[in-house]
């Protein structure tokens, strides 16, 4: 099917993140290149775009959409978490702009291969790379009880995580488990009908949890934000969009750690943590869609950004 994915708080992110000619700027999710086809006029002349996806797919089709920008972009296939790894082979040694799009795309969600969603027949995949190894099904049908339980609470916060678990465990021991809607009626039957009435789709928490555990999404976010002060030039911008709170509780707690709120107990009369100034907020509370964005766009309704600045000077900022 045709790449077809739609930027969510496109013009919020040129706003904030403030793309200027001659900088260099890195799409650490570029996807179908949506972001990155605003923020590239802004950086000529002189200015350069690396895009990242994990998924060929979507390098294929930034690489059709960003053509008429020309040597301005580069486009890898890599995990960002993988960033400094990248820069370097492209002799970088840090970035005036950086941009997370997090979560799946639209297109990896309307594509019945990639087994993403729970409201169509495919196969149990939900590899964000194709050249790995773990899909769903492997977890579904091997993971211990135990295990199946831990990553559907933590990573999809279900409070039915048990009981999902082992009428999991209770199906594959009768038929492997190998579609989406196979998994969907599994989740159905474990969650009670009360609690089945209101609310979401009683899937979206279970098959949030198996793409994040399958892609490594949360580790590879913390191993990126962890290097924020080692890739951001003075100066230089920082945005992420996320659409959960498992995402966005990782982002507000690095921008905090790096923007030097002292943790000492307050009867201390010295400061012995050793907080360092490196960041300071652009966008003081997330930026969320406006309800025109919502309407056209509704997957938009949860995605939040949150922008900060590397400081020019540790102690003042200035």
């Amino acid at each position: 099917m045709p790449y077809a994915h739609q930027p969510v708080l496109l013009a919020e992110v040129v706003q904030f993140l403030d793309p200027r000619p001659g900088e260099i700027f890195v799409d650490a999710t570029v996807g179908g290149g949506g972001h990155s086809a605003a923020i590239l006029p802004r950086l000529l002349p002189g200015g350069r775009l690396i895009g990242l996806d994990r998924d060929a797919e979507a390098i294929n089709a930034a690489r059709e959409r960003l053509a008429p920008f020309g040597a301005a972009v580069e486009l890898v296939q890599a995990n960002f978490r993988d960033l400094v790894r990248v820069l370097e082979s492209k002799g970088i040694r840090a970035v005036d702009g950086l941009l997370f799009d997090l979560g799946v795309s639209s297109y990896q969600l309307d594509n019945p291969e990639r087994g993403f969603s729970y409201q169509v027949e495919a196969p149990l995949d939900m590899r964000m790379g194709r050249e790995q190894e773990l899909t769903a099904a492997t977890i579904v049908n091997t993971w211990p009880e135990g295990k199946l339980a831990q990553i559907i609470g933590e990573y999809g916060e279900e409070r039915w995580a048990r009981r999902i678990a082992a009428f999991i465990v209770a199906a594959r021991q009768k038929a492997p488990v190998t579609t989406t809607t196979q998994l969907v009626e599994i989740i159905k039957a474990a969650i009670p009908a009360r609690a089945r009435r209101s609310g979401h789709h009683p899937a979206k928490r279970t098959f949030q949890a198996l793409r994040i555990a399958i892609n490594g999404e949360l580790d590879a976010l913390q191993a990126a934000m962890e290097k924020l002060e080692q890739v951001l030039n003075p100066g230089g911008r920082v945005g992420v969009i996320s659409f959960h709170s498992l995402e966005d509780r990782i982002v507000k707690r690095t921008f905090q750690r790096l923007s030097g709120h002292c943790t000492c107990p307050p009867e201390l009369p010295v400061c012995i943590c050793g907080r360092r100034r490196v960041l300071e907020p652009v966008t003081h509370k997330p930026v969320t869609p406006a309800a025109a964005e919502i309407a056209a766009n509704p997957r938009a309704r949860s995605a939040k950004l949150r922008v900060a600045r590397r400081v020019l000077k540790e102690k003042d900022g200035e």
